[in-house]
């Protein structure tokens, strides 16, 4: 009898594997926040199906994170290392190891880290993937009969 194979994949895109409801400790955010050389994000979500995004940043000590606004999204940050400040247009707020802030969309924010450096986790919903769409004026301007014309 002749051996019969699986079809060989079609060349093209992975397709996303099925979403998984199952609960799982994603990582330990303490070890890399407390890695004095470590900078920038060091982990991010990243599992499929999610409706999230977070993100574990490190700040060395003295960094800056200019100020800058989330126009759409509220974030959530919990600080798991170091310390440092928020600085808001109604004041500073100081920053150290278990605050929990609330950034509500729209609110305009900067982050200096303490002399130790500054580990945070930020969480806040999944932005949609970017789409290319048709300017919404662009839509009604072809619409619309040009000057003198009826339509």
């Amino acid at each position: 009898m002749p051996e019969t194979r699986p079809p060989e994949p079609a060349p093209g895109p992975t397709p996303e594997p099925a979403h998984d409801p199952a609960a799982r400790l994603l990582c330990d955010v303490r070890a890399p926040a407390r890695t004095p050389d470590a900078s920038g994000v060091l982990w991010k979500l990243a599992e499929s199906g999610r409706q999230l995004d977070a993100n574990l940043v490190r700040l060395p000590a003295g960094e800056h994170i200019g100020s800058h606004a989330e126009p759409d999204l509220d974030v959530l940050v919990l600080v798991v290392d170091g310390e440092g400040a928020l600085h808001t247009p109604q004041g500073e707020l100081p920053l150290a190891e278990g605050a929990l802030v609330w950034l509500p969309h729209g609110s305009t924010r900067s982050i200096t880290a303490g002399p130790e450096g500054l580990g945070y986790v930020t969480v806040h919903r999944r932005r949609p993937g970017m789409r290319i769409r048709p300017h919404p004026d662009s839509a009604l301007a072809s619409a619309r009969p040009a000057p003198g014309r009826q339509p």
